[in-house]
């Protein structure tokens, strides 16, 4: 499939605004200039209660502004097709950066589950992003704010890892032997389901998109693969995620760091 025009249309623009407010229970105007993005609603609930802001709940996200900080969380649920679908929706706000707060699967043997990984790219497998771009075209993160995330990661002293991801739509790919072979001989560093989407999708609309993913399992290790007990050893890591996030979209309005296509 080939990629589309996305010049400018005011009925675009019209479409999807409403499109944002009824999903989003928010009005477009009420987004602020920086915008954590997430799969997971206690992430929101997190928000609001360090920002003291309510949540809106539309039909399918949930969200919560803070205008003192000029950031606001969204919730756009899971899978590739919803990643398309924020940041076309988001980009007729005009944010200024958004980072994409996720989890992911950690392909090598040293990582420990809470550590981060920062990904400098995504390999596009999860076939939404051909909407937007040819295959050849790689799906990159915006340098500075990858940047801006190892910056405060490493005045912080946290653990965190840099390197590629895989993006895909397939959820229970630990069970298929010739997949586990395709990871091992891409020598990835993580998996995940949204940050190729999301990369791809924003380098087409202008929106400056960066990650910070948390090692949620380590699926290559058949004791490793996510389940209850494992999800719930790391629902105390969500503050922190929160606050990191809040904290390097901070840091980027303190810098004035100017983007450049």
């Amino acid at each position: 499939m080939s990629s589309i025009d996305y010049a400018p249309d005011p009925h675009e623009a019209k479409v999807a605004k409403d499109a944002l407010e009824r999903y989003s229970g928010s009005a477009p105007e009420d987004f602020c200039d920086y915008v954590l993005l997430t799969n997971f609603s206690n992430y929101v609930r997190e928000f609001s209660a360090i920002s003291g802001q309510p949540i809106c709940e539309g039909g399918v996200m949930q969200c919560c502004h803070w205008p003192e900080k000029n950031i606001s969380i969204l919730d756009f649920k899971v899978g590739s097709p919803a990643a398309a679908l924020v940041i076309d929706l988001l980009s007729f706000t005009n944010p200024k950066a958004c980072l994409m707060l996720g989890m992911c699967g950690g392909l090598r043997r040293k990582y420990q589950i809470g550590e981060y990984l920062l990904p400098v790219a995504a390999i596009r497998g999860e076939g939404t992003s051909d909407f937007y771009f040819p295959p050849d075209v790689p799906a990159l993160a915006n340098f500075l704010i990858q940047k801006a995330l190892s910056d405060v990661l490493d005045r912080k002293k946290s653990v965190y890892h840099i390197g590629i991801v895989h993006s895909t739509n397939i959820r229970f790919w630990e069970f298929s032997d010739s997949f586990r072979q395709k990871l091992i001989d891409e020598r990835v560093q993580g998996i995940e389901m949204e940050c190729a989407t999301l990369f791809a999708a924003g380098y087409k609309r202008h929106v400056y998109v960066g990650a910070l993913l948390m090692i949620s399992d380590l699926p290559l290790n058949k004791s490793g693969i996510k389940t209850k007990e494992i999800s719930a050893k790391i629902k105390p890591l969500t503050r922190d995620h929160v606050l990191n996030g809040i904290e390097v979209l901070t840091y980027l309005q303190s810098e004035n760091i100017r983007q450049k296509d």
